[in-house]
C-alpha cells in the first residue's frame, strides 16, 4: 500500500470492557500531548457531508471497499484548530487528507460557498473545490464524542477510546455549544476504539489489546450516527 495509508481495526466494548482496557493502556503508553493538556480527554465534534444521493452512507452500508467521508472538524468547541477533511478508505486501509480552515471559511463551506478554494495554493484544495462542486456535497450530520487517545513511537501506533457518541440531524452551526444531540448508540454506555498503525502491530501492542475478534466491527460513528436519518 502506498504512502500516508495506515491499519484501521475498530471495535465496540461496554464501558467496563474499556475502562479495564484503557486502565492498562494508560500505565505503559504515552498519551496523546494534546489530551495530556486536558486531563487526558478531549471533545470532538464532526461535521459530516455526503451528496444528494447519500453515496457516503450507502457505500458504507454495502460494504464497498474504495469510498471516500467528508466532514470538518474541531477540538473542544474551539476555532482555533479547523480542519476539513476527506477520509479515503481502501479496504482494511486508511488514508486522510485535510486542509486548515478559518472560520469564516469554515462557515463558507457550510453554506455551500467553495470559490476560494481555488486561491488556496494548495492542490489538495483544488481537489476539494472539485468534488464539493460536482458531487454537491452538504452537511447532513454531527457527530459529538470525547476521546481519549494513547499514542506508541513504533509503527505510528495511536489507540482512541471514543464514549459519549451522539448525533444531531441537519445542523447548522458547527460551533452551537447548545445544539441539541442524542446517543448514537442503543447502548449510550458503549465504547468505540480504533486502532491505527503503519505497516505492522506491535506483538507487545497486541498482547497489550487482548480484544476479543467477536467485538472487531466495520461500523463506524458516521453510520451509527445516520442510521436515524436514512
Amino acid at each position: 500500500m502506498g504512502q500516508n495509508y495506515r491499519h484501521e481495526l475498530k471495535f465496540v466494548m461496554s464501558e467496563a470492557e474499556a475502562t479495564l482496557l484503557a486502565t492498562r493502556l494508560r500505565l505503559t503508553m504515552a498519551q496523546d500531548a494534546h489530551a495530556a493538556q486536558n486531563g487526558g480527554t478531549y471533545f470532538i465534534r464532526s461535521l459530516y457531508f455526503d451528496d444528494p444521493y447519500e453515496s457516503g452512507i450507502g457505500e458504507k452500508v454495502s460494504g464497498i471497499m474504495f469510498r471516500d467521508k467528508y466532514r470538518i472538524r474541531i477540538y473542544n468547541l474551539s476555532d482555533s484548530v479547523i480542519k476539513l477533511e476527506r477520509k479515503h478508505k481502501n479496504n482494511s486501509y486508511i488514508k486522510k487528507d485535510s486542509l486548515n480552515l478559518t472560520r469564516n471559511q469554515c462557515n463558507a463551506i457550510i453554506a455551500g460557498e467553495y470559490d476560494f478554494l481555488l486561491h488556496r495554493k494548495e492542490p489538495f484544495a483544488k481537489e476539494l473545490y472539485a468534488e464539493f462542486r460536482t458531487r454537491n456535497l452538504k452537511p447532513k450530520v454531527l457527530v459529538d464524542y470525547d476521546r481519549e487517545p494513547f499514542v506508541f513511537p513504533v509503527e505510528d501506533v495511536r489507540i482512541t477510546f471514543d464514549r459519549n457518541i451522539r448525533t444531531s440531524m441537519r445542523p447548522k452551526d458547527i460551533f452551537d455549544r447548545n445544539a441539541i444531540t442524542y446517543p448514537a448508540m442503543s447502548d449510550p454506555t458503549q465504547c468505540i476504539v480504533e486502532v491505527k498503525f503503519n505497516r505492522y502491530l506491535p506483538a507487545y501492542i497486541r498482547s497489550l489489546l487482548q480484544v476479543n475478534a467477536a467485538d472487531h466491527t466495520a461500523a463506524s460513528k458516521y453510520v451509527f450516527c445516520r442510521q436515524f436519518d436514512v
